[in-house]
Formats: structure tokens, sequence, C-alpha cells
């Protein structure tokens, strides 16, 4: 674990790369607003990020992973450009979001991001995927506590 904070650059940097090396076209930029540390938004194609919100979420992370700094945003990246691969692969009826009931919707919303999960790991390399694994169970339990 490291006491040194991420900046909005270094996590820049980390996206580029990251979109470069998986030759995936998709914008990004900071927002300082934004609840959650990433997220991918699919009618714009841009994935938002909140460089103090990764930075509470690394550390509520990495007593259990053990990553670097670098490699927990990775982490949190592949989770976001799991989306993009999940809608990019299935063409969800997003309708159901506006006119169905809680129940559907929640079945829906679950969907997306078991495959966003599953997409997002289809990335990670192989030095990475445990604590990807990890990730994704740590994460269950952080939204319960939301």
């Amino acid at each position: 674990m490291s006491d040194t904070m991420l900046y909005i650059r270094d996590i820049e940097k980390i996206i580029e790369h990251t979109l470069q090396e998986h030759q995936l076209y998709i914008d990004y930029e900071i927002n300082n607003n934004l609840l959650a540390p990433m997220s991918f938004n699919i009618s714009t194609n841009t994935i938002k990020f909140n460089y103090l919100q990764i930075n509470g979420y690394i550390a509520n992370i990495n007593f259990k992973i053990k990553e670097t700094d670098e490699d927990c945003v990775k982490i949190i990246l592949y989770h976001q450009l799991g989306y993009y691969l999940a809608f990019k692969n299935n063409k969800h009826d997003l309708r159901v979001l506006k006119y169905f009931e809680d129940e559907k919707k929640a079945q829906l919303l679950a969907k997306i991001e078991s495959n966003a999960w599953d997409y997002g790991r289809t990335l990670v390399p192989e030095r990475l995927v445990d604590s990807y694994d990890n990730v994704r169970e740590l994460d269950k339990m952080l939204l319960k506590s939301y």
C-alpha cells in the first residue's frame, strides 16, 4: 500500500496506455463530480474518472490485493472497459430501464454488471487476474455498504 496519491495526469497516462495497448477508441475525461472512481458512458463512448474517488477506492481495496496504485487503476479501468465490450457485444434493450418495473430494471442492471466484469476480465493480463477477481468480490461488498 502506498502513501502517495495518484494525480490526474498519472491516471490519464494509465488510461491512455491501456486503451492504446488494446486498440480501443474510447474518449476519457476527468469529472470531479463523479460519485464513483470511474464510469463508462455508452452514448458518448467516454470513460469519466474522479481522481479523488480513485485514490479512495484504491485505499479500500489495496489492503486485500496488494498491487501497485497503477495496477489498481488498471483493474478499475478493465471493469469499465468491460461495459464498453458488453454493450458492443450485447444489444441490451435499454428501454427496460425507462419503462419497466424495478424488478426488471434490477435484473437487467445485474446482468450488465456481471457482463462488464466478465468482458473486462478478458483484457486483464495474467499477472492481475487474481487481483481482478478479488476486486470483483470486494466491489460487491463495497456496493452493499453504500
